[in-house]
């Protein structure tokens, strides 16, 4: 079951001597604990950690939704204790992902437009157009009031589990995907009808394809949007939880062809780097083929893409740690899973503060 943990960031203003990071483990609170103490070593003075607790144990059990409520208030909580903070980012391990992805939906304020009104030198601010001489200022966008920077995450099942191989461990084979489409609630609960797609609340679409546009009260792609930068770190090989294209939002033609090499001796599991940009977005076509058999997987990438992501590919073929690869891309456990050190070298050197 893929309910590991979230990394959240929250940044204070540059004349502030005190960044803080959050960190939110769905299972074990040491699940992070390596990439914690890097990111504090690497950034002394600027990040401080603080563990969430609010979705451990049998709570990963009861939905994306109910998950993503729970963090988001958490969220809320933490930045009450910590008036000066004034940025925030977002690092997600597995189901972690998704639950920050909704939560994020939850926090996400539009921008507001004010008019300020030229008086005799003075100004005067007002919500309503009231002249020609008004001049029209904008708020930034936000989540839970802050600036919105990285959003990261680790082998996470974007497009869900449900078939197409998007659950290695199951070999590909049908009758095991079909199966476990139909039983995986009986062990996880609503998570695994979520991950599964089965879900039909209220006659509501699944949860998951609901989460790649915005509705009238949850803003999930613009709060997607609104961060400068998207990341999606995925396995390309021995992951036997999450699928490499569920986890890097990609088709099936979409993956890289050429043999996955080495190409930074400092990043030695780091096969492959794909910066997306707005351009690149607008002239993606889908294939005739993927058009006639729009399905759901097909609609949730759609949806996921409408913003650019940064993918970066993974690979621990050359690694004795390569085959418990979903949890040696996060390093949950040092000694275990020590040869994912690279990745998390990798997150914090990009990391943008």
């Amino acid at each position: 079951m893929m309910v590991k943990m979230c990394l959240m960031q929250l940044l204070l203003k540059q004349s502030c001597s005190l960044n803080i990071l959050l960190l939110w483990s769905m299972v074990l609170l040491g699940d992070w604990r390596y990439a914690a103490e890097q990111f504090v070593k690497r950034l002394p003075d600027k990040i401080v950690v603080h563990c969430s607790e609010c979705n451990s144990s049998m709570l990963t059990f009861d939905g994306v939704d109910r998950m993503g409520e729970r963090l988001a208030k958490e969220v809320e909580d933490v930045i009450k204790r910590w008036p000066g903070v004034r940025k925030i980012s977002f690092v997600s391990h597995s189901l972690g992902g998704l639950v920050a992805r909704y939560a994020v939906g939850r926090l996400y304020e539009p921008p507001s437009k004010t008019e300020v009104v030229d008086l005799n030198g003075s100004c005067l601010v007002r919500e309503e157009n009231v002249s020609d001489q008004c001049h029209n200022q904008f708020s930034e966008e936000t989540v839970a009031g802050l600036e919105p920077v990285n959003f990261i995450t680790v082998a996470t099942p974007h497009l869900g589990s449900r078939g197409h191989k998007q659950l290695p461990l199951l070999c590909g084979l049908p009758l095991l995907e079909k199966g476990a489409s139909q039983t995986a609630h009986w062990i996880v609960g609503r998570s695994g009808k979520h991950l599964f797609l089965t879900d039909k609340d209220d006659g509501k679409p699944p949860l998951l394809l609901r989460m790649v546009n915005d509705s009238d009260d949850l803003k999930f792609m613009s709060a997607l949007r609104s961060f400068k930068r998207r990341v999606a770190y995925a396995n390309a090989n021995y992951d036997h939880v999450v699928g490499w294209r569920t986890s890097s939002i990609r088709r099936q033609n979409e993956l890289p062809k050429s043999n996955l090499q080495i190409k930074d001796q400092k990043y030695p599991h780091i096969v492959n780097v794909e910066q997306e940009t707005a351009l690149d977005i607008d002239h993606k076509v889908s294939s005739p083929d993927e058009k006639q058999m729009i399905d759901l997987e097909e609609e949730m990438i759609d949806g996921l893409t409408q913003v650019p992501w940064e993918r970066i590919d993974v690979s621990f073929h050359e690694s004795r740690q390569r085959y418990v690869a979903h949890n040696t891309i996060q390093v949950k456990t040092y000694w275990l899973n020590s040869d994912g050190a690279d990745v998390i070298e990798h997150m914090i050197d990009n990391f943008l503060l």
